[in-house]
C-alpha cells in the first residue's frame, strides 16, 4: 500500500482545531515550498498532535522532501526571511510576520551514538516517521488537510497514550534524551505510563550519563515546569531515572505540595522544593541559566528566613530584605515543605497578600549632606538607619528622616 493510499481527510470534529494551518503566514511558507515541488510539504509533530487532541499548538513545524538548499532557494524566491538553524540535520527556520516556522527535510538515521545522530536525507515519509520518538509525534498533515498516520499515532493521541515507535530500547539507544522526554510527554498527555516504555527507560537509564548537561538540563526544566511534574518525577524516582539525573535524596512530597499550591511554579522553584539544600551543585550539573540558578538559590535563602508562624511585621521585614519575587518563592517553598495543607495555604495566602514596603530612599549623598565625611562611616550610617527603619516596621518618611539625622549625628560625634 502506498503512503498516499493511507491519507484521510480531517473529520468534522478534528477540522476546527486546525485553523492555524490556514493562517496567512503559514500559508505563505508552505506555498513557497509547494511552488518548488508540489506535494513536498506536510505539517508534523506537536502542531498536528496538539490539534488532534483539541489543544492549541505553540509552534508550527513542517517536514519536506526538499533538501535544505532547495528550501532556502524556495524561501528566497518567495522573498521570505529565514535562518539556517540546523543545516547538518536538515533544518531551516522560515520567518514570516516575525514568527518562526521550522522546516526540516525528511531524514533517515545513518548512525547514532545515544547522543547525536548522523542522518541522510530521504523522500520517504514512512522512513522519516519511524525514526521519530513517540507514535503521537509522527502524524503528518498535508497542506490540503489530509492526515498521514504511518505508525498509529492518531489512536494514541486520541486515547492519551505515549508509546515509543517500535522497540523502546532501540529508540532510547538512538538518543538517551528520549528517556526524559518519555516522562515529560506522559505527564502532559497521559493518565498512566506505558509499561513497556517505562521498563525500557529503567533498563537504559545509565545512558543518561552521556548526554550533554545542556540537553539534560533543558529537558528536566521542562518536566519540572509542568503542573503534573510530581506525577512524572515520582515515576522517575521509582525507575531509578531521577537518581541518574542527580543523586541527592529527593523530597517528592514537597514537590507534590508545591504543585498543588502553585501548579505553574517554575522549574527553579521546583528544583528548590525537590532537592533543597541537597541541590548544591545542580545549577552547574544541569547548566541552568544564571537567572534560573539565582532564582533557585534566592528561594532557598528566603525560605531559611521564613516560618509559617512568623508575625506579619517580621514577614514584611523579610519581604523588604529579599525582594518581592524571592520572598514569594520562599514562602511557597516553606508552605510546600509543610505539606501544603489548609493551614499552610492560609498562611501562604496571607504572605502573598502583603504589599512590599517602600524602597529605602537614602544614598550616601544624603549622609554626606548631613555632615558625615566620605568614608566607611557613610556606609555604617546608611546600614544602621535602614536597620532601625526595618525594626520600627517601616515608619513614614518623616520618622525616617529623624532616624537618619540621629545616626549621622552619632557618626559626627565619633
Amino acid at each position: 500500500m502506498s503512503a498516499e493510499e493511507t491519507l484521510r481527510a480531517l473529520s468534522a470534529q478534528e477540522a476546527p482545531h486546525f485553523g492555524w494551518a490556514s493562517s496567512p503566514r503559514v500559508r505563505k511558507v508552505v506555498a513557497a515550498l509547494e511552488a518548488a515541488r508540489p506535494g513536498s510539504a506536510r505539517f508534523v509533530g506537536g502542531c498536528v498532535r496538539d490539534s488532534i487532541m483539541g489543544l492549541a499548538p505553540k509552534d508550527v513545524d513542517v517536514a519536506t522532501t526538499l533538501k535544505p538548499d532547495e528550501v532556502i532557494a524556495a524561501l528566497e524566491k518567495a522573498r521570505l526571511r529565514y535562518a539556517p538553524t540546523g543545516l547538518a540535520h536538515g533544518t531551516v527556520t522560515a520567518i514570516c510576520e516575525r514568527k518562526p516556522v521550522e522546516i526540516t527535510t525528511l531524514r533517515a538515521d545513518v548512525s547514532t551514538d545515544g547522543r547525536r545522530a548522523t542522518v541522510a536525507f530521504t523522500e520517504d515519509w514512512g522512513v522519516d516517521a519511524r525514526r521519530r520518538d513517540f507514535r503521537l509525534n509522527a502524524i503528518y498533515l498535508t497542506t490540503d488537510g489530509r492526515l498521514f498516520d504511518p505508525v498509529g499515532g492518531l489512536a494514541d493521541a486520541k486515547a492519551g497514550k505515549v508509546r515509543f515507535i517500535g522497540d523502546p530500547h532501540a529508540r532510547i539507544r538512538e538518543d538517551y534524551l528520549r528517556i526524559l522526554r518519555f516522562f515529560r510527554f506522559t505527564a502532559r498527555f497521559a493518565e498512566a505510563f506505558d509499561a513497556e516504555g517505562l521498563a525500557a527507560c529503567e533498563a537504559e537509564r545509565a545512558g543518561l550519563a552521556i548526554l550533554s548537561r545542556e540537553r539534560a538540563g533543558d529537558e528536566m526544566s521542562k518536566i519540572l515546569a509542568l503542573p503534573r511534574a510530581a506525577f512524572a518525577v515520582e515515576a522517575m524516582a521509582k525507575a531509578g531515572v531521577l537518581a541518574a539525573v542527580w543523586p541527592a535524596p529527593a523530597d517528592l512530597v514537597a514537590l507534590a505540595a508545591l504543585k498543588r499550591l502553585a501548579p505553574d511554579a517554575p522549574a527553579p522553584l521546583a528544583l528548590a522544593a525537590l532537592w533543597g539544600e541537597g541541590g548544591d551543585g545542580i545549577d552547574a550539573a544541569l547548566r541552568l541559566s544564571n537567572a534560573d540558578a539565582r532564582r533557585r538559590k534566592t528561594a532557598l535563602a528566603a525560605a531559611r528566613a521564613i516560618t509559617l508562624d512568623m508575625s506579619e511585621r517580621n514577614a514584611r521585614a523579610c519581604l523588604h530584605r529579599f525582594g518581592e519575587a524571592a520572598f514569594r518563592a520562599g514562602a511557597l517553598l516553606v508552605a510546600a515543605r509543610a505539606g501544603g495543607g489548609e493551614e499552610a495555604r492560609r498562611r501562604l495566602d496571607a504572605f502573598l497578600a502583603l504589599r512590599p514596603p517602600p524602597a529605602f530612599p537614602f544614598t550616601g549623598k544624603d549622609v554626606v549632606r548631613r555632615g558625615v565625611p566620605p568614608g566607611p562611616d557613610v556606609a555604617k550610617v546608611l546600614r544602621e538607619t535602614e536597620e532601625a527603619w526595618i525594626a520600627e516596621d517601616f515608619p513614614p518618611r518623616e520618622r525616617l528622616e529623624r532616624i537618619l539625622a540621629d545616626k549621622a549625628a552619632q557618626a559626627r560625634a565619633g
